[in-house]
């Protein structure tokens, strides 16, 4: 296949194009910069220079191309119009990349929920939810516009990058304040859930919903569950440091920021793939993140 690919310098995106590749694709990834264009051109993908903001380009890409994946922002309304444009009556697949950080609570660290969603669990989300949770539906019903769209909602990412982009996000924010201040901390006392993935299988699903997702699909992407308690505790034994010490909001705010420290590393977020296992037949196999912490990190 010819695919398209946003993102393709990041973490999931430069994954994908990159496993992509491998596989006999043709694979075309959107950049910002003609340095990184160079590198892309050095791994095989064929840059497109351009930005989200550029709707034509975007439109032109995806009307060109046999595929179509956004690993870029979750939250772009204007570039998902414009590529969904491209597509539209192809009967092509569009694949959007959006976060399980979406069915977060206001935990603050102090509490594992008992809620557990999978893709056919009433959810109503908060309120600096609403606008993400809006735009994956309207992406699920663009299929009523002749395009195999696709929703895949991953849950926490965890495992090194395959692209220019090594590191996910939260884990390695963690390690790097826990390096900097020489203890590991956690939002409140870390009694939050998330639920996880690795990236490989997260790329294995990827290519299942590229060959046989259906449109409208909307797909969760986990297998397991730690809270930040757990995972910061084998962050503190792999690399020799105390902790996990606790933060109060005041603190995790002013140590990492307070999307960081309320809306991410704090609630709990935890979900089920039940849709991608029972009608893609998707089989992760890397259950443990504690364990992935211990020998990998």
């Amino acid at each position: 296949m010819n695919i398209f690919i946003t993102g393709a310098t990041g973490y999931i995106g430069g994954s994908l194009a990159t496993r992509l590749v491998s596989k006999g694709h043709t694979v075309r990834g959107l950049v910002r910069t003609q340095e990184k264009a160079q590198l892309l051109s050095a791994r095989g993908i064929e840059p497109v220079v351009g930005d989200l903001d550029n709707a034509e380009l975007l439109k032109h890409a995806a009307s060109h191309a046999d595929a179509v994946i956004n690993a870029a922002d979750s939250d772009h309304r204007g570039a998902i119009i414009a590529l969904l444009d491209g597509l539209q009556d192809s009967g092509k697949p569009f694949i959007h990349t959006s976060g399980a950080g979406k069915m977060a609570d206001d935990a603050a660290g102090a509490f594992c929920a008992d809620v557990i969603y999978d893709e056919y669990t009433p959810y109503t989300p908060l309120q600096e939810r609403v606008s993400r949770h809006a735009l994956d539906v309207s992406i699920q019903q663009s299929a009523s516009r002749g395009i195999r769209a696709m929703v895949i909602c991953p849950a926490l990412i965890y495992g090194h990058g395959l692209g220019l982009a090594r590191d996910s996000v939260q884990l390695p924010m963690l390690l790097k304040y826990a390096k900097a201040h020489g203890t590991v901390g956690t939002v409140g006392n870390g009694k939050n859930v998330w639920s996880n993935v690795h990236l490989e299988d997260l790329l294995d699903l990827y290519e299942l919903a590229l060959e046989k997702g259906p449109a409208g699909a909307f797909f969760f992407a986990e297998n397991g569950e730690a809270s930040f308690e757990e995972m910061g505790a084998a962050i503190a034994r792999r690399f020799d440091l105390p902790g996990p010490a606790t933060w109060d909001q005041e603190q995790a705010t002013h140590e990492l920021g307070s999307y960081l420290a309320v809306k991410s590393l704090g609630v709990n977020s935890r979900v089920r793939a039940t849709r991608a296992r029972a009608e893609l037949n998707w089989a992760p196999v890397h259950a443990s993140v504690a364990q992935w912490i211990s020998q990998e990190m």
